[in-house]
């Protein structure tokens, strides 16, 4: 993180909601030492995050609300983001030249997206608006957004206008973001509507490769896109607690990637890859 008093908002934001999410409550007169910023400068922070019904206010500082709230994208983009980078490289190593690729939103694939494009000769199939922004501007990358309704959280369009035209779509390697991995739970995130969603494109990939920073593993959330049977490969980072890869292991087969920069960890399942037959072929 950047020194005291060059803290962004969005990463005093990022960094206060980290914070409830582990202690349930904060002291404005704590944050703004921490951050090297105004008593005024922080309220007006919080004032934001309860407008957007992420904590609720109190005299002095804040308190997390009781329900488990989905952090939105701009608010992820600078966490693990070292991380998500190593995890990036090895995912853009899986990616055969000349591939359809399939891309679901969030930030460890939005970082897969920018190191693809590189790659030359590429289509790319994604429900997330930013990702095909950023992609849309490449000449040697095409494009192909399926449609649906806008989630303000994930920048992912979502429901069954996508889903319909994902129907017709072959893939041959989906990376997956997902908020939670689980050896019981599967590969789960927030939002039930995003999920099924992100399942309809699952199920068109010959391959399907998860990308999900240590911080996800072993963690269940509401909506579950696929159980782990439909995950040919997991990748994460090296910081991934040591018992949860222990519990991923009764499913999985667990070896080092070598990448530059922070190693990442592969987690790839016993079903061997393209397994899914009959089904985007």
């Amino acid at each position: 993180m950047t020194a005291t008093g060059t803290w962004r908002r969005a990463e005093r934001v990022a960094a206060i909601l980290e914070r409830l999410a582990r202690t349930g409550s904060v002291v404005v007169a704590d944050l703004a030492v921490e951050f090297g910023v105004s008593l005024a400068t922080l309220r007006r922070d919080l004032q934001l995050l309860e407008e957007q019904k992420l904590l609720g206010r109190t005299h002095g500082g804040a308190v997390a609300l009781d329900v488990a709230y989905e952090l939105p994208v701009r608010y992820r983009t600078n966490q693990q983001r070292e991380q998500k980078r190593a995890i990036a490289r090895v995912a853009v190593t899986r990616i055969p030249l000349g591939s359809v690729v399939g891309l679901t939103g969030g930030t460890t694939t939005t970082e897969v997206a920018r190191q693809l494009t590189v790659r030359d000769s590429l289509t790319v199939v994604t429900n997330a608006l930013n990702i095909a922004a950023e992609l849309a501007i490449r000449p040697k990358v095409k494009v192909v957004v399926p449609g649906g309704v806008a989630r303000p959280q994930s920048y992912e369009l979502v429901g069954m206008w996508g889903e319909q035209a994902l129907r017709g779509i072959n893939i041959g390697v989906a990376v997956v973001g997902v908020d939670g991995v689980d050896p019981d739970g599967g590969i789960t995130t927030h939002d039930e509507i995003e999920a099924h969603t992100n399942a309809a494109l699952l199920a068109r990939a010959r391959t399907v490769i998860v990308v999900a920073d240590s911080s996800k593993l072993g963690r269940v959330h509401l909506a579950r896109i696929a159980g782990l049977d439909q995950v040919d490969e997991i990748i994460t980072d090296a910081g991934a607690d040591h018992d949860t890869v222990a519990r991923l292991r009764a499913r999985a087969m667990v070896t080092l990637a070598a990448s530059p920069g922070p190693a990442a960890v592969v987690l790839a399942s016993v079903v061997p890859a393209g397994h899914r037959q009959g089904e985007g072929a």
